[in-house]
């Protein structure tokens, strides 16, 4: 499982034109199941995402997790980031899940960000999706598991 996270102090995704989920101070999440991934790694990213302490306390260093900071997560699906460059101009993707079990998987990690008391709205899986953000920092972080 793959999560690019990225502070930022607004975020919204929109599909033919149309808003379908935002977000304000928090993360955008980009998120992708890889083959082979399990419902366990799904839950440990969640984990992860929302206990990462990467935004600021009163001191002004990051020491604080998007729960402590009463944030919340727009989470996007990106089968892309299990592209494969090493070789030639153009990326392979066999390394991302089949579409139904990239979908279920990405689910699950919402669920689970939901279950730890965080507001999450989402993409729609599989669309031609247009983001907007505006990052903090900037801060992004990469996380795999």
């Amino acid at each position: 499982m793959i999560v690019l996270l990225q502070r930022v102090r607004e975020a919204s995704v929109s599909v033919e034109g149309k808003v379908v989920g935002q977000t304000g101070p928090g993360y955008l999440a980009l998120v992708c199941a890889e083959a082979g991934d399990t419902d366990e790694k799904a839950v440990r990213a969640a984990e992860k995402t929302a206990k990462l302490r990467v935004f600021e306390d009163e001191a002004g260093r990051m020491n604080r997790s998007v729960l402590d900071a009463g944030g919340s997560v727009l989470a996007v699906s990106q089968f892309t980031l299990a592209a494969d460059t090493r070789s030639g101009n153009r990326p392979g993707f066999s390394r991302a899940a089949p579409p139904e079990e990239g979908e279920r998987l990405v689910g699950r990690y919402v669920e689970t960000l939901r279950a730890q008391g965080l507001s999450v709205e989402t993409g729609v899986f599989g669309a031609h999706m247009m983001v907007s953000l505006v990052n903090d920092g900037p801060a992004t972080f990469w996380i795999q598991i």
